[in-house]
This record gives structure tokens, sequence and C-alpha cells, in this order.
């Protein structure tokens, strides 16, 4: 899958088109256009066509020259949408990681089955403590981000009552690997690992994990991502955070998800995995 999604080209060019029906329905070309706002004579083009992000200036001076003052608030909201579906770490981290932790609270809050798969990471609804700390300590380093992680921590354990409360419904699917990825060290692994034995009894959850063993002709191992509802999906990227709200790319997601899941191993056979990578750490 592209790392920027076709989601955000899709609204891109979304909204060059709306600029575009602007245009001409004032009655301009697109290089008269551009010659009354003191553009390159390429700029009107590139901005309809979506390869280019227009600013809020350009939306501004746009409906100036197109006498449409009446549609700058719906396309200023439009561009921020646009914006926000890639963000990049460096700005949604940039006062440190509790903030970041805090903003996807009500998003948690709200969606009632989860869909999480992952390559690398314990994910975050079944992390322990020390799992966290050990987790966003990296991530504080690797980013060189201000030293917030006991507070962004404590914000992460509170997050994770949906498991207990309310209407919330967790698929998880892991890579075996996971398993045997040493974060923390020996002790905070070891923990994590019973940590999870113990979750995948919650009836709130169903913990599946694929063996390193599985045939994978056809189903390879991908980057994580999690299922909100069938409304967005989430990706994390080296560079940001990917959200995708376009419905036959949610789907495509949605369909992917479930061959992994039925690549998986589920209960006694689960345990056995988890169970073996417990007794790894003290070989």
């Amino acid at each position: 899958m592209p790392t920027r999604s076709s989601s955000v080209q899709q609204a891109k060019q979304a909204l060059g088109g709306r600029l575009r029906e602007i245009r001409t329905e004032a009655g301009l070309t697109a290089r008269r256009l551009g010659h009354l706002a003191g553009w390159h004579p390429s700029k009107v083009s590139k901005i309809e066509h979506g390869t280019t992000n227009p600013t809020v200036q350009d939306l501004r001076t746009w409906c100036e020259h197109c006498n449409a003052p009446e549609q700058i608030s719906e396309l200023i909201a439009s561009l921020r949408a646009v914006e926000g579906m890639f963000i990049e770490w460096r700005r949604l981290e940039r006062t440190g990681l509790r903030l970041a932790q805090e903003s996807v609270a009500p998003l948690w809050e709200r969606t009632r089955n989860f869909r999480i798969y992952s390559s690398f990471v314990v994910p975050g609804p079944v992390q322990t403590g020390p799992y966290i700390t050990a987790v966003l300590s990296g991530i504080m380093v690797r980013r060189n981000l201000p030293d917030d992680v006991n507070e962004a921590t404590a914000v992460r354990e509170l997050r994770q009552r949906v498991i207990y409360e309310g209407d919330h419904r967790f698929a998880i699917v892991l890579e075996e690997s996971v398993l045997r990825s040493r974060i923390g060290g020996a002790e905070t692994m070891s923990g994590q690992l019973g940590h999870l034995l113990a979750v995948s009894s919650l009836p709130s959850v169903s913990l599946g994990i694929i063996p390193a063993t599985a045939d994978r002709s056809t189903t390879w191992p991908i980057e994580s991502f999690w299922m909100f509802d069938d409304e967005q999906v989430a990706v994390e990227l080296v560079s940001g955070y990917l959200t995708i709200t376009q419905p036959t790319e949610v789907a495509m997601y949605g369909g992917v998800f479930a061959e992994q899941a039925a690549v998986a191993v589920y209960g006694a056979q689960a345990r056995a995995l988890i169970i073996a990578a417990i007794a790894a750490l003290d070989a």
C-alpha cells in the first residue's frame, strides 16, 4: 500500500475539482486566473489536479477573483481536512508524548469495534505499564522529544479502561515475532507476555497470533494498522501518522485484516506460542 495512501490524493483532487468548478463558473481560464492572482502560469493547473496543496491565502485569492467569497470558509475546512490526513510526528509530538496520547482518547471512547494488526509491537490496549514506558522511552530518544514519558504512560494506562468498560470489542492479530522482540528487557517482556495470557481470556478481546511457520505465500506481513469500526483506519509510519477515511480504502484494510486473521491461531494454540516466548526469555 502506498505510503501516503490514495485517500490523501483523492481528497486533494476533490478539493482541486471544486476549485476548478468555481473558476469555470466565473468564466475564467486557468491562465487568466493565474494572471489576476500574480501566480506562475502552472500554479492553477497544479492545484486543480491535486499535485500542489493551496494555502489558505491561495483559497482567499482564488475566491476573490472568482467572485465567490461565500465559498471561502467551506474550502478552508476542506483544506484542513486534507492536511489532517497525514500528520508528521514532529508536528503531532512537538510538545512531547502526553498530548499525543490524549488526542486519541475521544476516538477510543466512541469506537465499538477495534481491529488491530501489529507486526512489530504489542498494541496499546493490551500493554503493561513497564512495556508502555519502554516503548515511549524509545520513541522519545529516537525523535529527540521532551521527556514526559511518565505522564504519557499514565494517560495510556488510563485509556486502557475501554477494554473493561462499555461495549467495546477488540480483535487483535499479532505476528509471532512481536512476542520475541525484547522491548524493555527480559523482565518487562515476561510481564507483558503474562499480561497477554490474562487479557486473551477477556470477553471483550479476541487475540490471534500468526505463527512464524505459517504459510505466507499470499498473505504477507505488512505495516501495522488500526481500524476504528468501519469509519477510520490509522497507520503509524516512520515519518508520521496516516488517517484513512475513504470508504473503499477502509474496506480494503478490512479485507486485509480478515486475511491476516485467517492465518492466525487462537485459544490454546495462541497461548502455547506466548508460553514458548516466555520460556525463551530464560534460554
